[in-house]
């Protein structure tokens, strides 16, 4: 792993960007749910890709474990930070609830850093001159 304390740091910005989006937004969750929905996830995908840019930079192979490795340590502490203020406190839900309406968007995380991952190893592995790809 190129280092879990980089990965650490960027996933807590990974969750607060977000955050402050959504707070900064929050009056359009009642009045256009839908656009807010729409905004969320883009934001969580904006937001991967460009931390995933910066943690990429740095390694210097084994690319696709490093993908699964950066999008674990990005869901499970989104997913960790989250449990602790939805799932108690003014905005507390069920964790039905939770996934339904939150959740389920982190999946798009390690998706994104697993695909970066793959992209870079195959792109490592192949001959530079000739590829077709």
């Amino acid at each position: 792993m190129k280092s879990i304390k980089q990965a650490f740091l960027l996933s807590l910005i990974l969750w607060l960007v977000p955050f402050v989006v959504a707070f900064m937004i929050f009056p359009l969750r009642e009045s256009d749910r839908p656009f807010f929905e729409s905004i969320m996830p883009v934001t969580v995908v904006l937001t991967t890709m460009i931390l995933s840019i910066v943690y990429f930079k740095g390694v210097g192979g084994r690319f696709l474990k490093e993908g699964i490795f950066l999008g674990l340590v990005f869901f499970l502490v989104n997913i960790g930070i989250d449990c602790l203020i939805f799932m108690k406190g003014p905005w507390a839900m069920s964790v039905g609830e939770y996934f339904k309406d939150i959740g389920l968007t982190y999946l798009v995380i390690p998706a994104i850093t697993m695909g970066i991952g793959y992209i870079l190893q195959k792109k490592s592995i192949q001959p530079e001159q000739g590829s077709v790809l």
